[in-house]
């Protein structure tokens, strides 16, 4: 019994270490490393080239990507998958329309890919493009080498709640479940796997980009996420997690919202708020350690966006309007 023991000790620490891999998080950007069986996580280097993350999922005889991501990390991803996997991309899904999940889309359509998202990601497109394309151009060479005068939009769309690709060996499913980041907001869910890609609804750590949002709807979109069967969580940035990354991420929106929903109580102006001191803006609003996980240099702007939707009774993304 000792023996045996010994000889599985390795493989129940191996278990227990993947656990805590998957709850803490301990990835690298950069890094094109398998999650599950046919299952791959690409950690995008956010801080250095922009890059959202990317999820590939193998079919019989071909791959699924999650998220088209900048076209350099299109590229990047790209690559990956002719190394270690070897199949064809068939379909590349846009979780939303940001330029860190979409404007890579020509980079995969060149390759024979079908790019696909909900309709909402092409109405936001028309909705902010060429502006937001061309600001990135401006900036980007990945995006300026390409030399298109605006995004290229997803090539087929899907306008109901859910879509299914099924070969046989898996399933997976498309999901809409409202506004939250973005008008477009979809989802990619494993139901055999219980694995859900969650592009920017849920990130794990301080990387919530709430301008195109409707902060009110966003945990709501989450309670809907969290009544599928989740084991496994990947984000749209930050690493892997389990399905408390759900609740985590939930509940840093609506402590954010109380905080603010205060401060408005109190007859307290934007400016009591938050100030800018060069070319930094600061914030008197903090929230309860438990979700400070989620707080970092975009906070001041979602205390700004969240003031706004409270006082006007708009979401931001419509008071931001665009065309």
């Amino acid at each position: 019994m000792v023996r045996l023991s010994r000889i599985l000790l390795p493989f129940v620490l191996a278990g227990l270490l993947a656990g805590v891999v998957l709850r803490q998080g301990r990835t690298q950007p950069n890094t094109f490393k398998r999650v599950a069986e046919g299952v791959w996580f690409r950690e995008g280097d956010l801080k250095g080239k922009g890059h959202c993350n990317n999820i590939v999922i193998e079919m019989k005889d071909y791959c699924i990507v999650v998220d088209a991501n900048f076209p350099s990390g299109a590229e990047e991803c790209l690559a990956d998958i002719k190394r270690a996997i070897g199949k064809p991309v068939k379909y590349v899904f846009d979780t939303h329309h940001h330029g860190d999940h979409a404007y890579g889309n020509p980079i995969w359509t060149r390759h024979g890919a079908t790019t696909l998202a909900h309709k909402g990601v092409v109405e936001e497109m028309k909705r902010y493009e060429p502006k937001r394309w061309q600001e990135a151009a401006a900036s980007r060479e990945d995006c300026k080498k390409l030399n298109l005068p605006t995004a290229e939009p997803p090539k087929e769309t899907f306008s109901g709640a859910k879509k299914v690709i099924s070969d046989g060996s898996r399933t997976v499913e498309f999901h809409f479940f409202g506004w939250a980041h973005t008008r477009g907001d979809g989802f990619v869910y494993l139901p055999k796997e219980k694995i859900l890609c969650t592009g920017d609804v849920v990130v794990n750590g301080p990387y919530n980009y709430m301008g195109d949002g409707n902060g009110a709807n966003w945990p709501r979109v989450i309670e809907r996420l969290q009544k599928l069967d989740v084991k496994t969580v990947l984000p749209g940035h930050g690493p892997p997690s389990d399905a408390t990354l759900l609740e985590r991420q939930k509940q840093f929106l609506l402590e954010l919202r109380k905080a603010v929903q205060a401060a408005v109580k109190q007859k307290k102006k934007l400016e009591d708020l938050v100030t800018t001191e060069g070319t930094m803006k600061k914030t008197t609003i903090v929230l309860p350690e438990r979700v400070q996980h989620f707080v970092g240099d975009f906070f001041p702007s979602q205390v700004e966006y969240t003031y706004k939707e409270i006082t006007t009774g708009k979401p931001h993304g419509e008071i931001l309007g665009g065309k």
